[in-house]
């Protein structure tokens, strides 16, 4: 038996699954619920949200800064693309996209431009221009000389056997029929390029099966038997459109298809509509398909130091510099792999990129070694495996250096994290409805929620101490179970608890209210800082259960510096 003061000055490590509870080396909370861990590793009430605009569905938010005084928000609903500014409803963009499409879009921006890609649509292209918004095509750059497009041209795995006979077509000399030697065709085909004896053909008609007509841009000879020799562009409405997207050393890449998920398509230098390989120089295009014992998927392309390629089943990265057609140093570094069904987009966070395991149960934090030869992928949910329960939408905002992962059930991961100062804490925040989408723009957090009152898009805000100006909110901080003097106690008796508060208001320490000095309710006071306590009493035998809980529910400023034990205890 013996008389202990144990005081918790650092929650640093957030919030803990119980497995850990029998360490002593983690500075941890077993509840962490709408209360953040400050630079300090204290606790606060988190901010309130601010409203925004009420929305007609379900929206997914991306952020859209063509410069660092000009930043816009999209808000992506079914069919539409809604620009917003500073807070402003500035444009309604007519989109492709139904609401099911948006998990799989994915986007890429360079100055004033972003352009989308989906493994079913043709890429689109947003521009900001001094006349506004438009939303265009994206095109393969053509060739003056013969109306030729720069579309990459692949022999796709189910054509290898497939011979195709050409003959003549009484359309004109420029046309052909094209018959293959089993059923190949589909009307999807209508539209798609193949390259045919030397040129590209432009399939205009389907006829059946076996049978299309199709058009190229001068004379032909006729072959005299089928070919067996032809390939079909890359992209196309029959094979599927790039699922992922990024710009690499003045390059843009294109990652994965539906019909060739493990290629990697690289324009040429300065000309990103362009996929011409040509005869190999430095600047032209680049073409990679990853080749490894597992059948994989890329599932978005991240441009770092180096190219990295994240697959469903691991992590990749071409680290030539320059990045040209005969250097091309690429390996597998790590074996997590990512999501493939859905589009969350890779955090850049303290330099290196947090991405989603393929589990969705884990978050990784992908960084070159100390020698920056190899990549490692670090678990940040190694402590708090509970955090992760079907993510659907990620940011990250560094200005609070909070990262924020929402989940399917409508509630949110966020990971306070600073490794100058050693935090790494996840906590959980929740809302009067769910949390849908998140986004970060000029240093703002964005949401869009799912209310009684239907859908909004808010921010968060210092200034707002409930959620939308009507919904208020409670918040939890417990601890874990004690453990004095190295051991595990059978019995405790808990004569006090302290807590150190900073500018706070309002205060509960295991159901009981603290007591505070009664102006800090005046208008404009800051709060009390000092320390608050409240007497216990009785002996506890069950020493798993948190020896203290900090909560409250009003609407006051909260912050806690750190809370002392005063009691004894038995082994």
């Amino acid at each position: 038996m013996g008389d202990f003061i144990k005081t918790q000055n650092s929650f640093a490590s957030g919030l803990v699954d119980s497995e850990f509870f029998a360490r002593d080396d983690i500075n941890g909370l077993s509840v962490l619920e709408n209360m953040d861990v400050i630079s300090g590793g204290g606790l606060t009430r988190r901010h309130g949200l601010a409203s925004v605009a009420e929305l007609r569905s379900s929206a997914r938010l991306i952020p859209f800064s063509v410069s660092e005084s000009e930043d816009y928000l999209l808000a992506l609903t079914d069919g539409h693309i809604l620009v917003y500014s500073n807070g402003k409803l500035i444009r309604d963009l007519l989109a492709p996209w139904p609401t099911a499409a948006h998990s799989r879009l994915q986007y890429a921006q360079r100055f004033g431009t972003m352009i989308f890609v989906h493994p079913d649509y043709q890429p689109r292209i947003l521009k900001k221009t001094d006349g506004g918004f438009s939303l265009t095509w994206f095109g393969f750059s053509r060739n003056d000389a013969d109306m030729t497009i720069n579309i990459p041209f692949m022999k796709f795995d189910d054509a290898e056997d497939i011979k195709i006979t050409v003959t003549q077509n009484s359309q004109g000399n420029n046309y052909a029929t094209l018959t293959t030697d089993s059923a190949f065709w589909t009307e999807k085909n209508v539209n798609g390029r193949l390259l045919l004896l030397g040129r590209q053909w432009v399939i205009t008609q389907y006829i059946s099966s076996t049978v299309v007509t199709a058009y190229t841009n001068g004379p032909y000879t006729l072959p005299s038997s089928a070919v067996a020799d032809w390939r079909e562009a890359a992209f196309s409405d029959s094979r599927g459109w790039p699922c992922s997207i990024s710009f690499h050393q003045d390059r843009l890449v294109f990652g994965g298809s539906r019909d060739w998920p493990s290629g990697v398509w690289l324009s040429q230098v300065g000309r990103h509509n362009n996929f011409n390989v040509g005869t190999g120089l430095d600047d032209e295009a680049i073409f990679i398909t990853l080749l490894s014992e597992q059948r994989q998927q890329i599932c978005t392309v991240v441009s770092s130091d180096n190219l990295q390629i994240l697959t469903s089943v691991g992590e990749w990265a071409i680290s030539s510099k320059p990045l040209t057609p005969s250097v091309v140093d690429i390996k597998q570094h790590t074996a997590v792999g990512s999501i493939a069904s859905r589009y969350l987009p890779p955090q850049k966070v303290e330099g290196a990129t947090v991405f989603i395991s393929a589990t969705g149960k884990d978050i990784r934090e992908l960084a070159l070694d100390e020698l920056g030869e190899n990549y490692n992928a670090t678990d940040l949910c190694a402590l708090s495996k509970s955090v992760m329960r079907d993510p659907v939408d990620i940011a990250y905002n560094g200005d609070t250096h909070q990262l924020f992962v929402v989940m399917a059930d409508g509630t949110m991961a966020v990971l306070n994290k600073n490794s100058a100062l050693g935090i790494s804490a996840w906590g959980v925040y929740k809302t009067a409805g769910q949390f849908k989408s998140v986004a970060v723009v000029g240093g703002e957090t964005y949401v869009v929620t799912m209310r009684d009152t239907g859908y909004c898009l808010e921010r968060f805000s210092p200034d707002a101490a409930i959620d939308a100006e009507r919904y208020g909110f409670s918040f939890t901080a417990a601890a874990l179970p004690l453990r004095a003097g190295g051991h595990n106690p059978k019995k405790l008796r808990i004569r006090k608890i302290s807590a150190r508060v900073l500018n706070t208001k309002s205060l509960f320490i295991n159901g009981a209210r603290v007591r505070l000095p009664n102006d800090v309710y005046d208008t404009g006071s800051p709060g009390y800082s000092g320390d608050v306590s409240i007497s216990v009493l009785g002996t506890h035998s069950d020493t798993i259960s948190p020896m203290w809980c900090l909560h409250g529910d009003e609407p006051y400023a909260v912050t806690v510096l750190s809370v002392t034990l005063h009691g004894w205890y038995s082994i």
